[in-house]
């Protein structure tokens, strides 16, 4: 049959699998089958690239290798907590956040911020706590699987984009199949520990992001932080 003339019997479990799509910040140890990984990652390679030109790399880390990555980037945080001139010495590749933050989005990163804290009884200017709560990212909040994604240095911005589509995806098809995730950019200044540890070339690859991959703790407080989204009319123009 054509692809033209396919209808989605059912429209709403892909509305469904996006509007229950959230940041989960608390896994439970469940494992992952490989052969689950595996169809969640054949259905999102279904993303549009320029030229077809797919560029995504995924590295699936479990076991023995997630928990040598854990130990290694989260010694590493640590120390750069505790002696913040360290933080030279990781460097994001690509800027993930604008230099300087403006208004609307300065406003709504303070709200996510403060709510998520807020939920968990963190209180402004408590550093210990919110290095401890951010902390969390390096042990992938609990998932037994970890994602990291990179992007062969020879290609362009573009990409990126072709990326944000194809990591989209993989947490749709994820959810579609019972599965949580957060997708984070919290790794990336320390690729170069993570990108020996997973066997990638960083004299050719760079580090896109990282993303933890499992079943979501229902009893975890955290999971219960939903994010506001503004109103279609506040994001879109209509022209006739």
């Amino acid at each position: 049959m054509s692809q033209l003339n396919t209808t989605i019997r059912d429209p709403d479990s892909v509305d469904a699998a996006i509007e229950s799509r959230f940041s989960v910040r608390a896994f439970l140890p469940k494992p992952v089958p490989r052969d689950l990984i595996k169809h969640v990652l054949r259905v999102a390679s279904r993303a549009p690239s320029g030229t077809n030109a797919q560029p995504w790399k995924v590295y699936v880390v479990q076991g023995a290798r997630r928990d040598e990555l854990v130990r290694q980037v989260s010694a590493a945080h640590d120390q750069v907590h505790a002696n913040p001139e360290l933080a030279a010495s990781f460097r994001e590749e690509y800027d993930y956040y604008p230099r300087k933050w403006v208004e609307p989005y300065l406003g709504r990163r303070r709200q996510n911020g403060w709510s998520l804290y807020g939920l968990l009884g963190i209180a402004k200017g408590d550093k210990e706590r919110m290095h401890a709560q951010h902390h969390q990212n390096y042990s992938l909040f609990g998932a037994p699987v970890g994602l990291m994604f990179t992007l062969d240095r020879v290609m362009g911005q573009g990409s990126l984009v072709d990326y944000g589509m194809f990591i989209q995806n993989v947490m749709l098809a994820a959810r579609a199949r019972g599965l949580h995730t957060c997708a984070q950019g919290a790794w990336n200044p320390y690729a170069r520990i993570i990108m020996p540890l997973i066997g990638a070339n960083a004299a050719e690859e760079m580090l896109v992001c990282g993303m933890a991959l499992g079943y979501a703790d229902p009893d975890a407080l955290i999971n219960t932080y939903s994010t506001p989204r503004e109103p279609v009319e506040a994001f879109t123009h209509w022209l006739e």
